[in-house]
């Protein structure tokens, strides 16, 4: 079996968690899979974000991750969502996705404290520097 050959990983979860994961992938416009697979991969200690936002990219012996594998996943993830796309449409589906991904992450940052965003600075900024 080739590196790059995906398969399926099961689990079996209560039905509130399920519920709940679907609940927030939805609200991230992520398929649940998707969600899945970018939680599990945040939540390792040698997590690189990736350009492509979708956590996938693994890390290459160099300890860099590999973003062609990753966007790949995300084309795919698009495309299987959404259906039939020209390449202008796909592009945009593509930024939508980041910005969301950008969104979403600020979000976070900012919930745990972590930036903050600054009018007199006109943008983000690190708050463990003040």
């Amino acid at each position: 079996m080739a590196a790059d050959d995906r398969v399926a990983v099961k689990t079996y979860v209560p039905r509130y968690q399920k519920e709940a994961w679907q609940d927030h992938a939805d609200d991230l416009e992520m398929s649940q899979s998707e969600f899945v697979r970018t939680m599990v991969q945040s939540g390792r200690s040698t997590f690189e974000v990736p350009s492509s936002g979708d956590g996938e990219t693994p890390p290459n012996e160099g300890g860099e991750t590999d973003q062609s594998e990753g966007f790949g996943d995300r084309i795919l993830e698009v495309l299987q969502r959404e259906g039939v796309k020209n390449w202008d449409e796909l592009v945009d589906a593509l930024i939508d996705d980041v910005e969301d991904d950008l969104d979403a992450e600020l979000q976070r940052l900012q919930d745990e404290n972590l930036v903050r965003y600054s009018g007199r600075d006109g943008g983000y900024v690190v708050t463990e520097n003040e």
